[in-house]
Formats: structure tokens, C-alpha cells, sequence
């Protein structure tokens, strides 16, 4: 007799990111939501450029610093 075969059921925990685009999706057409995401996007490319002006300038400001003192 072959033996008794269980099976088990996992089913996944949404996270908090799943059930946010669950919500979009129910309230938002297909338009909003590619628009509001690339908006997002640009926020994040904007934030990211920032940072990379602010380590740009400390950079040039060290480098300055050095050269008035050697002169």
C-alpha cells in the first residue's frame, strides 16, 4: 500500500509593496499608474544627482584647499 501523501499549502504573505500596487491598480487607470511611476523615478534620478553634485563639490573644495596651501 503506498504511503499517504500530505500536501502543503504555502501561500505567500503580501508584502507592504504588493498590496500598495493592489490599491493603484483598483483606483488608478494604466496611464496614472506609468505616470505616477516615472514621476517616482525622476524624484529618485533627481535625489541622485544631488548627492553626486554634493560629493562633486567636496570634492573640488578639498582639492582647492590643497592647492592654495601648496602655493
Amino acid at each position: 500500500m503506498p504511503a499517504a501523501s500530505t500536501h502543503v499549502r504555502v501561500t505567500a504573505i503580501p508584502s507592504v509593496t504588493d498590496a500598495l500596487k493592489a490599491v493603484e491598480s483598483l483606483l488608478l487607470g494604466a496611464g496614472q499608474r506609468t505616470a505616477r511611476r516615472n514621476a517616482w523615478n525622476s524624484v529618485l534620478e533627481d535625489r541622485r544627482r544631488a548627492k553626486d553634485r554634493v560629493e562633486a563639490q567636496h570634492v573640488l573644495e578639498a582639492a582647492s584647499g590643497r592647492a592654495s596651501r601648496a602655493t
